[in-house]
């Protein structure tokens, strides 16, 4: 059963039980009779062979208005996957912003030998998730719509009180912990999303999804030759116009990190040390965009980041009787990773500001002042077109940060 999102097959808690085929059926059916986990290549794939990523659900924005849900502390935790570079984003931004005691987190693992049921909690005693008891990710779906049908993805935020997803808008759940979370966090938790600012980071964020995180995912899962090549390329393209904009700016805007910089990191250090290998020949692994390997391994320097990068796991390494060992098994588990990665990146030459790696909020600024309505995403849309990665052209060059010189930290007195 594929998997957009590789799951943890980490150390596994002792249970008195295999984790069977028939167990995950029986928990499935003592949930109400939940459906398989629908197939990306047979489900969302269009005409043409192109990956078009189904639109996210539950969608339903954080805000006072009526209808929305309202930030909580206690009420609420991260479902996620440590393979995931959908679901590493908002754990960063989480630890980021001084959260981990407002939202609670949980990591899934598969279902049953063939993870049939997609997300589930093999790596849990009784295979059930601890904080709810439940032993699908489905059930939060299906205990928020009966009538659901898609997939059911990490990240989802899920209200633990009452058993149901509320969001799994990985497009805006980020900037949604930022902004309508915000009087939870520090007085001085950095400023991930600057209010003044939010449409260049939209706009931004909105150009990385297809190019760039959903980049791998439309080589890989793509069916026709067409539809691989078109990925290839604009993945590839889009490599060279951000290697070009991290020369002369220490981050996407600049001399600060913004949730646009979580973003790129999650995609860009799965890709270098997993995804690559499905999809064939490379053009250029990241090592050889000296900006963009620079600007890696000055993230992964920052503990939060490095905390929730995971090389290894999930990569399926060993197997095989071939006379000639593979890859994944001869020379992966004897790369020192770590090594490599904090080596200097020598990037604070670049930013006016260089021994601060965020952007503070404006002194006297209140929770109520940072807070403002989340733009909507056109990748949410029902419509396929709307959704084809190629029918997507931005109005604006990429390689240019239209913030630079603009985002400052106010002077000490």
């Amino acid at each position: 059963m594929s998997n957009s999102c590789a799951v943890n097959f980490g150390p596994q808690i002792e249970n008195e039980t295999e984790y069977t085929d028939q167990l995950a059926e029986l928990f499935a059916k003592e949930a109400g009779g939940l459906a398989p986990r629908p197939n990306e290549q047979n489900d969302e794939t269009n005409e043409r062979g192109v990956f078009v990523r189904q639109p996210n659900s539950f969608i339903v924005p954080f805000g006072e208005k009526e209808g929305e849900h309202k930030a909580e502390d206690g009420r609420y935790a991260i479902y996620w996957a440590h393979g995931c570079n959908w679901s590493n984003r908002p754990v960063i931004v989480r630890d980021l912003l001084g959260l981990e005691n407002v939202i609670k987190d949980q990591t899934t693992s598969h279902s049953g030998k063939s993870n049939k049921y997609g997300h589930g909690f093999a790596d849990q005693k009784d295979y059930k998730d601890p904080i709810t008891g439940v032993h699908f990710l489905s059930e939060f779906y299906k205990n928020a719509n009966p009538f659901y049908k898609g997939r059911a993805t990490t990240p989802t935020l899920v209200d633990i009180k009452e058993k149901k997803a509320v969001n799994n808008d990985y497009h805006r759940l980020s900037n949604y912990i930022e902004v309508q979370f915000r009087e939870y966090q520090p007085v001085d938790a950095p400023d991930l999303y600057p209010k003044k600012y939010r449409k260049e980071i939209d706009e931004f964020n909105d150009w990385l999804f297809p190019h760039i995180n959903n980049g791998h995912y439309r080589m890989a899962f793509g069916v026709s030759w067409e539809a691989y090549n078109e990925a290839y390329e604009d993945f590839f393209d889009s490599l060279e116009k951000l290697d070009k904009r991290l020369e002369t700016n220490r981050f996407i805007f600049g001399d600060y990190i913004t949730d646009s910089d979580i973003r790129a990191y999650v995609s860009l250090v799965r890709w270098e040390t997993g995804y690559f290998r499905s999809i064939g020949p490379m053009k250029k692994r990241i090592t050889e965009y000296k900006n963009i390997w620079g600007y890696l391994r000055e993230l992964y320097s920052i503990p939060q980041f490095k905390k929730y990068t995971f090389f290894k796991e999930g990569r399926g390494i060993g197997g095989g009787k071939s006379f000639f060992k593979g890859y994944e098994e001869r020379i992966v588990p004897l790369i020192p990773f770590e090594e490599i990665w904090r080596t200097d990146h020598e990037r604070a030459k670049l930013s006016s500001d260089p021994d601060n790696l965020f952007l503070k909020h404006p002194k006297g600024e209140t929770p109520q002042d940072y807070q403002s309505e989340i733009s909507e995403t056109i990748w949410n849309s029902p419509s396929w077109d709307d959704r084809e990665p190629t029918n997507y052209r931005p109005e604006f060059d990429v390689t240019v940060n239209p913030l630079k010189g603009k985002l400052h930290n106010e002077v000490e007195k």
